[in-house]
C-alpha cells in the first residue's frame, strides 16, 4: 500500500494521494487550496495514475482544488449529498467570508463528473475497497473512508475533521453539531481496532488506540467520567 500525504495552503489541509502500490492506479482524497501542486509532484513521483477524487466533506478548505485537479486528469469526484452544495457556494458552508484575495484565486463549481456518497457502501477504486461511513457533526456531510486491515498492513482511517490527534473537527459552523459528532465518534470511530492508523484532515497522525487513551472528545463519546471538553475549533 502506498500512501502519501502532505499539508496544503492556508489551513494546512492534509492531501492523500492512496495507492496499491507505486506505479499504479490511485484516488486523491482533499485537494484543498494550492494542492494541486503537490498532487502532481506525487503522481510524478510515484509514478501513479489518478482515477478519482473523494471528499471527506465541503469545506473550502478539503476541496479548493477539486476543479482544477479532476479537469486536468478527466476524473470523477465523490461527495456526500448533504454538502454538495458547498462546492458551488463555499461561503454557505462557513458562515463567513474567507476574502477576495483567497477567493480570486480559486476555480469554485462542480467538476463534470461528480458522483455521491452513500453511508455503509463501499467504494471500489484503483483496485481498493474504502468503507464510508457518514459521520454528521463537523458538517452535515462529513464522511470518514477506511481502508481494512490487510496481511500485515494495519486498517487505515481517513477521519477527515471528525477525529484529530488529541482532538476533534469543530462544530460551530453552518451544518455543524457537536451531538451529532460525539454519536458520530461513537458509532465510527469506538468500534474500530487500537491499531487503527488515523490520518485526519489537519495534524499528525495518529491510532486509535492512542485517542480512545488520550483523546478527551473520544473518551467522553465512550461514556467516560470527568468535565465535558470544551467546545472543539480545529479544522476551519
Amino acid at each position: 500500500m502506498l500512501i502519501a500525504g502532505f499539508p496544503a495552503g492556508a489551513w494546512g489541509t492534509n492531501c492523500y494521494v492512496v495507492a496499491p502500490a507505486a506505479g499504479e492506479e490511485c484516488v486523491i482524497i482533499d485537494p484543498g487550496q494550492d494542492a494541486t501542486r503537490g498532487v502532481e509532484e506525487t503522481l510524478a513521483k510515484h509514478r501513479l495514475k489518478p482515477v478519482a477524487v473523494i471528499l471527506s466533506h465541503g469545506h473550502l478548505d478539503h476541496t479548493a482544488s477539486v476543479m482544477p485537479i479532476c479537469g486536468a486528469r478527466n476524473v470523477p469526484a465523490w461527495i456526500h449529498p448533504e454538502d454538495r452544495y458547498m462546492l458551488t457556494e463555499p461561503e454557505k458552508g462557513l458562515g463567513f467570508s474567507v476574502g477576495e484575495q483567497i477567493m480570486g484565486t480559486l476555480t469554485i463549481g462542480e467538476p463534470d463528473d461528480l458522483r455521491e456518497l452513500s453511508d455503509g457502501l463501499p467504494l471500489e477504486i484503483a483496485g481498493m475497497e474504502f468503507d464510508v461511513a457518514h459521520a454528521p457533526g463537523h458538517t452535515r456531510g462529513s464522511v470518514t473512508f477506511r481502508l481494512p486491515e490487510k496481511a500485515d498492513i494495519p486498517s487505515v482511517l481517513f477521519s477527515g475533521d471528525l477525529l484529530f490527534a488529541g482532538s476533534v473537527g469543530r462544530t460551530d459552523l453552518p451544518g455543524g453539531s457537536t451531538a451529532e459528532l460525539f454519536e458520530s465518534l461513537a458509532r465510527v470511530c469506538l468500534p474500530l481496532d487500537d491499531s487503527t492508523v488515523v490520518l485526519s484532515g489537519h495534524g499528525p497522525q495518529t491510532t486509535i488506540g492512542r485517542e480512545r487513551a488520550a483523546n478527551p472528545y473520544l473518551v467522553k463519546a465512550a461514556g467516560g467520567s470527568g468535565a465535558a471538553p470544551q467546545a472543539p475549533r480545529r479544522g476551519m
